[in-house]
């Protein structure tokens, strides 16, 4: 019997004992509390409590956090009230303070993320608040991130995840924009316009000159042609007058050479004056050693006539 109630209690202790083993697992922390005040803190790893006298107060996450908190109503410096929602980003550093430096730490994130919002929205007009996001979300951080100090809270980002005007001011925003829209569209448009009016004229001006470059290479190619053509003319005439003048020169050389008499050099000349009378002239001047030869030619012909005569009739 007695071994048996030393077994039971052998096995409750062991019970015990391994019931109070702890392993805190990767980006994990415990606070632990012994006879109800802080202890310590276990990191990562094996740890034992001690049973009745240890207990862990609160396992603490160490990774980055987001808390996406309700849109919160908020006026702007010109009195438009709107809806403006938020998430925080942030990380516990000191797992002590965290747990003992104040009640419900997100809930008063979220508490002080609304009065903040309010104080720096109050600051600036709507258009400002519309177009400012960065400028308050850093001024937001800033501020969180240094409140949040004291509770063991490091405040990485704020982020406005989304902005709500009035039902007023949307439809007023939505009609600038489809105003500023059709602006564009009509920019574009003329735009368009302006530069295929452009292009028209440029390509007008270019067959211009095209067309003109055309006819200048063909005025270049006619004056060429008529140039070529004239020249030739003249090489022709200047060959012609070159074969006649070697002609008649050959033929006074072979006269020269024949040694003609003066009768001869006046019957050829009388010859020449033949062939002048029948041209259009209505008067001719013969000189007077040219006259005086006539007689001779006359003389001669009836002389020849005679004997052709007397030839004849004796036969």
């Amino acid at each position: 019997m007695e071994w048996i109630i030393i077994g039971i209690v052998v096995a409750v202790v062991l019970i015990i004992l391994i019931a109070n083993i702890n392993i805190v697992p990767q980006a994990r922390a415990y606070v632990v509390e012994r006879l109800g005040t802080y202890h310590a803190t276990w990191h990562t790893g094996f740890h034992w409590k001690i049973p009745f006298v240890e207990r862990i107060a609160k396992k603490i996450s160490l990774m980055e956090q987001g808390a996406d908190f309700q849109p919160q109503a908020v006026i702007t410096k010109d009195n438009v009230k709107m809806q403006i929602d938020t998430v925080v980003f942030f990380q516990i550093t000191d797992c002590k303070l965290f747990t003992y430096g104040v009640e419900a730490p997100i809930a008063a994130i979220e508490n002080l993320t609304a009065t903040t919002l309010r104080n720096i929205i109050g600051e600036l007009e709507l258009d400002s608040t519309l177009t400012s996001r960065d400028i308050i979300n850093t001024k937001m951080r800033a501020i969180l991130d240094e409140a949040t100090d004291p509770w063991g809270i490091k405040v990485n980002r704020v982020e406005l995840k989304n902005i709500i005007p009035p039902r007023e001011i949307q439809d007023a925003m939505e009609k600038q924009m489809k105003a500023e829209r059709e602006r564009r569209e009509l920019i574009l448009r003329a735009e368009g316009e302006k530069n295929s009016t452009i292009l028209v004229a440029e390509g007008k001006k270019q067959a211009m000159i095209l067309d003109a470059e055309a006819q200048k290479q063909r005025q270049i190619l006619l004056a060429e042609a008529e140039k070529e053509s004239r020249i030739r003319e003249a090489e022709g005439e200047a060959e012609a007058i070159l074969k006649v003048q070697e002609a008649t020169a050959e033929g006074i050389k072979k006269i020269n050479e024949a040694a003609p008499s003066e009768k001869v050099i006046a019957i050829k000349s009388l010859e020449a004056f033949e062939k002048a009378a029948d041209g259009k002239a209505t008067k001719i001047i013969i000189p007077s050693e040219i006259q005086s030869l006539a007689g001779l030619a006359a003389s001669v012909k009836a002389l020849v006539t005679d004997e052709t005569g007397k030839e004849v009739s004796s036969k």
